[in-house]
């Protein structure tokens, strides 16, 4: 009541008794900035020193170096794949029934040979073996010329193989435009047309400078939305080089010592680009894939042939989600994954929480400067942030770092994610087997699942090895020192 006697105050913790936040979590804050004090925040009760402590150092397991096919033999699997996948699609249109007794004979071959485009499907060979053909003349190019004579042979042998590519796919398309309509030659270089406007334009990070490269300039961006020709030239040069080989630049982790948030930071940008680019060669490539085998075929189909629309559309589907399965373990192998995990763990995560919500607990200034520890209250951007991993240097408004922290700060997510998308198929597949009662299903069936069982078994493998490794206890001194693989990441 007013004026009446109020009860026993709160502890109240005074500017001088209070240790300063640089000497409890490690880091450097200005004047402005640091724990507040009772005439800052309201109703704020004296919190336990023990809930302000230093983060302790990030220690990452140690994973041993699994096998990794090499790009050669991946292209090479990846093609053969396709190339089953293409004959079964053409099988689907153009089967027959050829046991029909003599008396009524529909067709004396399993397929309907004649209806079949040759062109066509050579145009589409052509076209998916794209990245091997480039993989093996960057294979070539790296080996090192014993002599001169070895050298003029290997010169040779690449313009002979890209020779040999080009003039057959001028010539299909040639015998492509004089049998087919303008309309049916639209849908060859559908894919290009799509990738151009949708990869090419798309530049992560407008507000960040435009590498150097690519040719462009602050005046060149302050002209307006559109792009010179030579710019234009050389971002699609640029973009159509990362489609026919693998990347091979895998960015550096490091634990430096002090740590220093801005360079986790930037460490975790470098990564999250990374990251995208190999997502974008993923889907692209795994797209592109799936519309030259098992849509391409369907619009070269003549309007009097019949074929099972429903059992077409889902070869289609299938074939997009393994060739999906299988980049992505290439492009993301269990060394890559792991660095970005170690990433993940120093960038930590911040909990927005709601205005009212821990009003009595003490509240910080967030810096960009200092090392957050977990379960710490701070103030960025007129909100109020809860620190989430162990380790938080991470921008509290900045949505990109809590995805990076979701996705990454659990090592297997994306192993799981993969294993549970191709377990899914496989089943499916053999639920669809025991249901077939068409030999071109069941053909077509066992063909498919015998290359899913490999990618299965490459994933189920990886899946057991590093959860053992995961699992596994990391002590004190293994914490303490530094080793490093073949992909120069560095285990703490």
């Amino acid at each position: 009541m007013p004026g009446g006697r109020r009860g026993p105050s709160r502890q109240q913790l005074s500017r001088s008794a209070l240790p300063s936040l640089q000497t409890l979590v490690g880091g450097s804050l200005g004047n402005s900035n640091g724990l507040r004090n009772s005439s800052n925040c309201v109703g704020l009760s004296a919190p336990p020193l023990s809930a302000l402590i230093t983060p302790e150092p990030v220690r990452h397991s140690r994973i041993p170096d699994l096998p990794l096919d090499s790009s050669l033999l991946f292209e090479f699997l990846l093609f053969l794949y396709l190339l089953v996948a293409l004959f079964v699609q053409y099988m689907n249109i153009y089967r027959t029934v050829w046991w029909y007794p003599y008396s009524h004979p529909a067709a004396s071959t399993s397929l309907n040979f004649h209806l079949m485009d040759y062109h066509l499907a050579i145009f589409i060979t052509v076209m998916l073996a794209r990245r091997l053909v480039w993989t093996i003349v960057s294979e070539a190019s790296q080996t090192s010329p014993g002599s001169l004579v070895r050298y003029v042979v290997l010169i040779a042998a690449r313009l002979s193989l890209l020779t040999l590519c080009g003039w057959v796919l001028c010539w299909t398309l040639v015998n492509l435009f004089k049998n087919n309509s303008v309309l049916n030659l639209l849908f060859l270089g559908y894919p290009f047309g799509v990738y151009v406007p949708l990869c090419c334009f798309h530049q992560e990070g407008r507000s960040q400078p435009v590498p150097s490269d690519c040719g462009y300039s602050d005046q060149d961006m302050s002209d307006g939305p559109f792009f010179r020709p030579k710019d234009f030239l050389a971002l699609l040069k640029e973009n159509l080089r990362e489609q026919f080989s693998s990347p091979g630049h895998i960015p550096h982790h490091t634990c430096p010592q002090p740590p220093s948030p801005e360079l986790i930071r930037s460490e975790v940008e470098e990564l999250k680009s990374d990251f995208n680019r190999r997502i974008k060669e993923v889907l692209f490539n795994s797209l592109f894939s799936a519309y030259y085998v098992a849509f391409l075929p369907l619009c070269f189909v003549k309007s009097t042939q019949y074929y099972d629309m429903r059992w077409s559309c889902e070869h289609l589907i299938m074939v997009w989600i393994n060739a999906f399965v299988m980049l992505m373990s290439q492009l993301l192998p269990p060394s890559y994954c792991d660095l970005l995990h170690r990433s993940a763990a120093h960038l930590g995560r911040w909990q927005k929480l709601e205005h009212g919500s821990y009003s009595n607990a003490p509240q910080h200034v967030w810096s960009e400067n200092t090392i957050w520890p977990q379960g710490v209250l701070v103030r960025h951007s007129r909100s109020l942030y809860k620190a989430v991993g162990p380790y938080n240097v991470a921008l509290p408004s900045d949505v990109s770092h809590a995805r990076f922290y979701f996705l990454f700060h659990k090592p297997l997510r994306i192993l799981n994610l993969l294993i549970w998308i191709e377990s899914s198929v496989v089943l499916y597949q053999l639920y669809s087997l025991l249901r077939s009662e068409r030999w071109n299903h069941t053909l077509s069936l066992g063909l498919i699942l015998f290359c899913n069982y490999y990618v299965l078994f490459k994933l189920l493998r990886d899946r057991i090895v590093l959860g053992k490794a995961y699992a596994y206890p990391v002590s004190a001194s293994t914490g303490s020192n530094t080793t490093s693989n073949g992909l120069g990441l560095k285990s703490q």
